[in-house]
């Protein structure tokens, strides 16, 4: 077992430096020794800041490559933009290197393949960093779904509800690629987040999957207001045109019935939510009015259900997840509620220890297809389409 991770660092726009500065430098067991990001500046910013806390400065380079040859390195975390995920994941497996990869959808089929058969090639694990699967309410869910408190799961929702709006508009200044997404992809192009918890709760991958899906997309209109409205002195932006939908909604089925719908939604003004709502034959937990309704408990509220809004904290100490009663405990760190610790916790656990990780390769694979099956399923107006099996069958048995 080692006692300390040594750790690349690769991306390091928002998103990488955030977890640089909020979480990995702060955890005793990594130390970082290497930083990668194609602009000069985010590198040495970064290797500034790994300086700063007393570690040696770390090595410093634009190309991914150079810090998978280094031959002392343990892990990378993946936080690069969304289309160089899987070429950098698949680099570090070769390299015999954990890789901590970041959130997004894949832009083709043959990309989720090239993954699973790289961890297949190799064994050498690869984590996608989903961390709303560490969601507390997300846990509590899953925790009373196992119990069987819920009954028999028959659909789940959820979506990535968010208005980004800000982001995209000034993507070319921030040097974020969520704006070339926006301008020629029209898709589900961030499905993680919802699929994730969802995915746990439904045994994707174990013992179930995903087989089919059907995506529509509203027409794309919210960018262009808004950039109208707060970027008009872009003549260049103001002239575009989007592709990428309002809202973009997903059906998915699943092998033994169940139904997931997903939904897209951040090009129009709106409060942030995931959406994220169990349907069973006992019960149902919904966040967006974060409630839990239980057959038999709940009957004499259903037409009158605002008087029981909001009562998740009823629950909490019976269902709470033992994961969040510890960390309640021990002291809730990192950012997004928590859960950005618990995922990068548990990745770098499975790099001392030597382990598969808890969310493996087959669970990035199957996760990042919806974006690439949306797109083919809206360009045909809607029409079903198959999602593979990348366990090849292995998902009735593990």
């Amino acid at each position: 077992m080692k006692n300390k991770v040594r750790v690349g660092m690769i991306g390091l726009g928002a998103r990488g430096m955030g977890l640089l500065m909020g979480i990995v430098l702060h955890m005793e067991d990594v130390e970082v020794v290497a930083v990668c990001d194609l602009y000069q500046d985010r590198c040495d910013q970064a290797a500034d800041r790994v300086a700063e806390t007393g570690m040696p400065r770390p090595f410093a380079t634009r190309d991914y490559r150079e810090v998978m040859a280094m031959g002392d390195i343990d892990a990378v975390v993946i936080g690069a933009s969304w289309s160089d995920h899987t070429e950098i994941a698949i680099a570090a497996m070769e390299a015999g290197i954990y890789a901590a990869c970041e959130v997004g959808g894949a832009y083709s089929i043959q990309e989720c393949w090239k993954l699973v058969e790289a961890y297949e090639r190799t064994r050498v694990p690869c984590m996608i960093m989903e961390n709303c699967c560490y969601g507390r309410d997300e846990m509590m869910v899953l925790n009373m779904a196992k119990q069987g408190i819920l009954g028999d799961i028959v659909h789940c929702a959820g979506g990535y509800r968010h208005d980004l709006r800000e982001e995209i508009a000034f993507g070319k200044e921030n040097r974020h690629y969520r704006l070339n997404n926006y301008i020629h992809r029209n898709c589900e192009n961030y499905p993680t987040h919802e699929i994730g918890p969802i995915a746990k709760i439904l045994n994707i991958n174990h013992g179930n999957r995903m087989v089919s899906l059907v995506s529509m997309a509203s027409k794309a209109k919210g960018m262009q207001a808004y950039i109208r409205n707060h970027k008009s002195e872009d003549s260049e932006l103001a002239q575009t045109e989007f592709m990428q939908g309002d809202i973009v909604t997903t059906l998915i089925k699943c092998a033994h019935g169940e139904t997931i719908t997903i939904t897209l939604d951040t090009t129009l003004p709106r409060y942030y939510s995931r959406g994220f709502t169990v349907q069973g034959t006992q019960g149902m937990y919904t966040e967006d009015n974060h409630s839990i309704y239980l057959d038999g408990t709940h009957d004499a509220f259903h037409m009158n259900w605002k008087e029981q809004w909001g009562n998740v904290e009823q629950f909490r100490e019976q269902y709470d997840h033992p994961v969040w009663k510890k960390y309640i405990q021990e002291g809730v760190k990192g950012g997004h509620d928590g859960m950005d610790w618990l995922v990068f916790s548990d990745f770098f656990e499975s790099v001392k220890q030597g382990t598969e990780t808890p969310l493996d390769v087959y669970d990035m694979a199957a996760w990042m297809s919806i974006s690439a099956l949306s797109e083919e399923s809206i360009a045909l107006g809607g029409h079903p389409v198959s999602i593979p099996d990348f366990t090849n069958g292995k998902w009735v048995n593990r």
